[in-house]
């Protein structure tokens, strides 16, 4: 493929065609040839944004270098880089389970690519999006004034499974309850962002987030060296200042703990990895105890007060007292500890409330009810079955519409109407019937397309993104990139790791004129660096094999 000058830009050969080769050259396995037939249009999902590509077969002016980078490697190259990323990722722990066997969470060797205009659209979307919500968990758990005024039906949030009525009187000191967010978007037909769900309780993935970029820089620093890509190993010191912003104004040096479920959970491979980059304690429920109204936590030099929990296990195990009984994954007593003031829960407990798939419709609202500002990122449309006129709507075309579980999570529970069949879709229309508020609708979403490897050659896969925020009470701060899954298998749109997905480095890309860092300009990997008078580590070494599986909220 000729090499990209000023005057053109790069351009795929028309679908369906392959260049005329020798049989030497095609055992030369030409370079570029992994894109041949890439914009097929017997592809599935042929209408979709692809990200890389113009419909004409041009290539999109922030991939051009990532493209030439790339039509420079035959097939043979890639292949031997994607082992090398598989290496490094069982080397390092990053494994899951699927189908009962351990196997390398898969990350695919081309990166998605974001300008930095476009992140500062997502940035400000995201930021906004955490404000409303903050408001709203905020209000519903004190003066409930959106439901006095009549934005929000209150039958909304008393059937809501995640109101935890157990929350009130939980008033954090500096007022945030969304430590940590991570926003699901997608990208539509016309290459519109738009938000599928929010996730406030315990999201999870960041660690992929970093250890992506960990292992991509070093299987293609060339690629890196032709770039301004925007650095993601500083997460920890945002995530640990805003959990140390957290804890009462009068405690001058709080002492912070990462609760985690144990080895066994599918995440302790993130819970692990943040602990130790903030340079604080990994715990158990049973490492603490309360006195008081007070957290204690078990070391060899006796009893320590804890300030902070960032708690990493769900609300229904957190406190024994309060709720499951036979849970001992949590600490007893620990919400009347909140209660009083002496310990942050972090995320707050009820913050499921507000990532109800249900109450998720009614985000633009909220945005507009406590900020009085235009939403800047919309959500996917959305029909609400418990609303009669919008029933009858999911009922006469639900072989059209993706019909999704409120209270569903990992991508179970879906059913795409189009691929439904006539029995499957009678079943369905009776259990929609008789839990109405249990269920919502939406249009088939053709998710964006990324090049991905599939065999010996790059072929469009659908994607998503979630960035994740971090709320210190001052300002929030919108990790550059986040975390883009990969549906693999063909034609899916499902792209969580459950279900065979699989994730992308994102790289957003950092202005000609900023002074921010790019991405091989930050201190060496293993390198230490100081957080807030804590040493933390960037990037440690791990030499046993974690089971991680992405959580779904």
């Amino acid at each position: 493929m000729a090499p990209m000058n000023n005057n053109s830009a790069p351009r795929l050969p028309p679908a369906g065609r392959r260049p005329r080769t020798t049989t030497s050259a095609r055992r030369a396995a030409k370079p570029g040839a992994q894109f041949d037939g890439y914009l097929s249009p017997s592809r599935p999902h042929a209408g979709a944004y692809d990200e890389m590509f113009m419909a004409d077969g041009t290539v999109r002016q922030p991939y051009r270098a990532l493209y030439e980078s790339i039509s420079a490697l035959t097939s043979a190259d890639l292949s031997s880089r994607s082992a090398a990323i598989d290496r490094a990722m069982v080397d390092q722990g990053i494994t899951f389970s699927l189908s009962g066997q351990e196997r390398p969470f898969p990350l695919d060797l081309v990166p998605r690519v974001i300008t930095s205009a476009e992140w500062s659209k997502l940035e400000r979307g995201v930021a906004q999006r955490v404000r409303a919500l903050e408001a709203f968990l905020a209000d519903v758990y004190g003066d409930r004034q959106i439901l006095r005024d009549g934005v929000l039906p209150r039958r909304l949030i008393t059937s809501c499974e995640h109101f935890q009525r157990e929350a009130f009187g939980i008033n954090p000191p500096n007022g945030v309850r969304i430590h940590v967010s991570g926003v699901d978007l997608v990208r539509d037909e016309e290459g519109t962002f738009r938000v599928l769900e929010d996730n406030l309780r315990n999201p999870s993935g960041v660690s992929y987030v970093m250890e992506n970029r960990r292992t991509m820089a070093r299987v293609f620093p060339d690629l890196f060296a032709q770039h301004r890509v925007r650095p993601v190993g500083d997460y920890a010191s945002h995530l640990l200042r805003a959990l140390r912003a957290a804890a009462a104004a009068n405690v001058a040096d709080p002492m912070v703990v990462v609760l985690t479920p144990g080895v066994h959970n599918s995440a302790y491979f993130e819970h692990s990895l943040l602990a130790r980059l903030m340079g604080v304690e990994l715990v158990e429920g049973r490492d603490m105890f309360c006195r008081d109204n007070v957290v204690y936590l078990r070391t060899t030099e006796g009893e320590r007060q804890v300030d902070v929990i960032y708690r990493r296990i769900d609300d229904e195990f957190l406190d024994p007292v309060h709720y499951r009984p036979d849970s001992v994954l949590g600490v007893a007593g620990v919400l009347n500890a909140a209660r009083a003031g002496n310990v942050v829960i972090a995320n707050a407990v009820g913050n499921g409330v507000g990532d109800d798939k249900l109450v998720y419709t009614y985000v633009p609202e909220m945005v507009k009810y406590y900020l009085n500002e235009k939403p800047l990122l919309p959500n996917v449309d959305t029909f609400r079955c418990w609303l009669p006129d919008e029933f009858d709507h999911v009922m006469r075309h639900m072989d059209e519409l993706v019909i999704k579980p409120v209270e569903g999570s990992g991508g179970y529970g879906i059913v795409f109407g189009p691929d439904a069949t006539q029995a499957e879709l009678t079943a369905l229309k009776r259990k929609v019937r008789a839990h109405k508020r249990g269920w919502i609708a939406q249009p088939v979403v053709q998710l964006s397309t990324v090049p991905s490897k599939v065999d010996d050659r790059l072929a469009p896969r659908h994607v998503d993104l979630r960035p994740f925020a971090v709320n210190d009470g001052k300002e929030i701060f919108v990790l550059p990139g986040g975390l883009t899954r990969v549906a693999l298998p063909e034609g899916s749109l499902v792209v969580n790791s459950s279900q065979g997905g699989g994730s992308k480095d994102t790289w957003v890309l950092a202005t000609r004129s900023s002074t921010a860092e790019r991405e091989l300009e930050r201190p060496a990997l293993g390198a230490l660096s100081q957080v807030d008078g804590l040493v933390a580590e960037q990037g440690p070494e791990l030499t046993t094999t974690q089971q991680q599986q992405q959580q779904q909220a």
